[in-house]
């Protein structure tokens, strides 16, 4: 069992330095993350601001929901 065991270890451990070489050797070429995506972020997040910030400053949004101080009573008609 123990020559066994020692065969199939230096099998896997062949096998793993096997794709390590292969990946080391290999060219890295840059993904669409990698060339765009600080851009990409960085543009989604002035988009997100300058909506966000029209709807803040443009729309009339009452933001208190209390109708003391808005709403007058009106006289009494008999």
């Amino acid at each position: 069992m123990f020559p066994l065991a020692r065969a199939a270890q230096s099998l896997v451990a062949r096998g793993i330095q096997h794709t390590a070489v292969r990946q080391a050797h290999r060219k890295h070429e840059p993904t669409f993350h990698d060339k765009y995506g600080t851009m990409v972020l960085l543009g989604g997040a002035a988009m997100f601001s300058a909506v966000w910030g029209y709807v803040f400053t443009q729309l009339k949004i009452e933001w208190g929901f209390s109708p003391i101080g808005r709403v007058t009573p009106s006289e009494w008609r008999e």
